[in-house]
């Protein structure tokens, strides 16, 4: 039996003009796409972003993957999705998953693949990198991210809070992601390290109601402005060398 091949496409943080050459060439060609949506009555972003490099005579599959920490729950997803992917490939034909900024950086996708490929290991899949969200997000403020010899500190903040406290004390740069609902307390966090006038907080990158803030005490009035958002830290001595 011959499978078809899974593409794992990043779109990309939000601006349709910044998917890939090679995204847009794929989703003009595949007849199955399948997106991710967190609610059964939301709309999907993935697809939304993506809309128009889509052919008109593909089925869209949208696939709920709630935003849920129960792991055993978050599997049942991840293998129903599988199933479903795998009933297409099985058929010979391919299939497209498209995925929020990089496709292997912090992703649903990642559980997904693994999930398939421990199911199905004969399916093919390949990734197509994306923009990533903090990119973007640099180059919407001209942020530094990575100059010289420096590091980079990336961290997806959780509920603790434990790691988004050791990075920032490091005083190096950081990207802290996945903010959400933690924002008043990554807020409390970057004030107590004395980082928040060398912070910048970008919410839904490129799309129609992006949001920008350079003077994250605006934050205080909106705790919900966490949604799709993230901070970049500059390094603490103000120079990246």
């Amino acid at each position: 039996m011959k499978y078809g091949t899974l593409y794992g496409i990043g779109i990309g943080p939000g601006d349709p003009e910044l998917l890939t050459v090679k995204a847009a060439r794929l989703l003009s060609q595949c007849t199955h796409v399948f997106v991710p949506k967190g609610a059964v009555q939301a709309e999907s972003v993935a697809l939304s972003i993506a809309q128009e490099y889509i052919q008109p005579q593909a089925t869209v599959h949208q696939m709920l993957f709630p935003m849920i920490t129960d792991r055993k729950e978050l599997n049942r997803h991840w293998n129903s999705a599988a199933e479903n992917i795998a009933k297409v490939l099985e058929n010979g034909q391919d299939a497209c998953f498209l995925t929020l900024g990089d496709a292997l950086l912090y992703s649903t996708y990642i559980y997904l693949i693994q999930a398939l490929q421990r199911r199905f290991s004969a399916i093919e899949v390949v990734t197509v990198p994306g923009i990533t969200a903090f990119s973007a997000a640099a180059a919407l403020t001209n942020t530094p991210v990575g100059m010289g010899k420096k590091p980079v500190l990336i961290v997806p903040t959780a509920d603790d809070l434990a790691d988004t406290r050791r990075a920032l004390e490091t005083g190096e740069c950081v990207v802290l992601m996945k903010i959400g609902k933690r924002l008043p307390q990554i807020l409390d966090l970057l004030e107590g390290a004395g980082a928040l006038a060398r912070s910048v907080f970008v919410s839904r990158a490129g799309m129609p109601d992006q949001r920008i803030e350079t003077d994250l005490t605006r934050l205080r009035e909106d705790p919900e402005a966490g949604y799709l958002s993230l901070i970049l830290v500059q390094a603490k001595n103000g120079v990246l060398s």
